[in-house]
């Protein structure tokens, strides 16, 4: 008798910097589970010191999805994300694994979460031309304009968001509807937070990590293989600040300290999205005995 149950998901999220990453392959590893990448930005081949992306020893054995699958040159959104994701749970699920879904961009871990539909909205080459001309902070006030929502949880600076965004709220004349149909899916949503300072802290340690790493090296790289300068601001923050620093118009110092406020106003713009969905259950990331309890009472309801 086929089983009715809807399949169970386990979401990790949290904004930047709290380990959430860490905490998918051990989640994963004691569950028996894969994990799947909720970032947009960790989709792009090449994009792996500036943007965190998990290394192989990182993963300890778990499959991870959602990783390198498309060239930095191309634009890949969230309906793209959102349905490779659906096939992604489907396959683990049928294997009789736990999906594991980990990341901190919000609106992609929204689209599962709460089934949004996501029409696909073809690129409207006469409105992009127009838009192009302006600047991030007029595109910014357009689109507050357009979709409030929207506005809460997107990179305010990167301008090719801000027209996919506004072309977005156009086409459709809001948010994306919701599917109310609730049942596809049973998930638990594990939201790792930090006390303001300690966060500060930790994305300051980690941005001199990645320097160590090669980030400035892995910028150069980007560039040799055609990269455009253009289209590496558009990736935003990190890469953002590494074209100005590659072009010489901002000092290493700059670019530090860029980086570093820069993730710290995205860490606080992530925190704003996700407070608004009161199914999060909230932890500590050291508490990892309280988040277990959580895990193991779901997945044996």
């Amino acid at each position: 008798m086929k089983n009715s149950k809807p399949p169970k998901i386990l979401v990790i999220i949290g904004p930047t910097a709290t380990g959430k990453s860490e905490l998918a392959v051990k989640l994963a590893k004691k569950y028996n589970g894969e994990v799947i990448s909720a970032d947009s930005r960790q989709v792009y081949k090449g994009l792996d010191i500036g943007t965190g992306k998990i290394t192989k020893k990182e993963m300890r054995g778990i499959r991870h999805h959602m990783l390198d699958i498309v060239s930095p040159k191309k634009v890949f959104n969230v309906a793209d994300w959102k349905k490779e994701t659906e096939k992604i749970i489907s396959d683990i699920v049928l294997q009789g694994k736990l999906p594991v879904i980990c990341g901190g961009t919000g609106f992609y871990i929204q689209s599962i979460v709460d089934g949004l539909v996501l029409p696909e909205v073809p690129p409207n080459k006469i409105l992009r031309k127009k838009l192009e001309r302006k600047g991030s902070r007029e595109l910014l006030n357009i689109l507050k304009r357009l979709d409030k929502r929207r506005v809460q949880n997107i990179d305010q600076k990167n301008p090719v968001r801000l027209i996919r965004a506004i072309e977005i709220a156009r086409k459709l004349g809001a948010v994306p509807e919701i599917n109310r149909n609730q049942n596809k899916y049973k998930i638990l949503q594990i939201g790792l937070t930090l006390p303001s300072e300690k966060l500060r802290e930790r994305i300051s340690t980690r941005l001199f990590a990645r320097i160590r790493e090669g980030m400035i090296g892995e910028a150069k790289r980007l560039k040799r293989k055609g990269l455009s300068w253009k289209r590496m601001r558009e990736l935003g923050l990190e890469y953002r600040y590494l074209a100005g620093y590659l072009q010489k118009k901002i000092s290493k110092k700059e670019l530090l300290d860029k980086i570093e406020n820069g993730n710290f106003d995205y860490s606080k713009r992530q925190m704003t999205w996700f407070k608004r969905d009161k199914k999060i259950k909230w932890f500590n990331p050291n508490k990892f005995k309280q988040i277990n309890s959580e895990i193991r009472n779901f997945l044996t309801e």
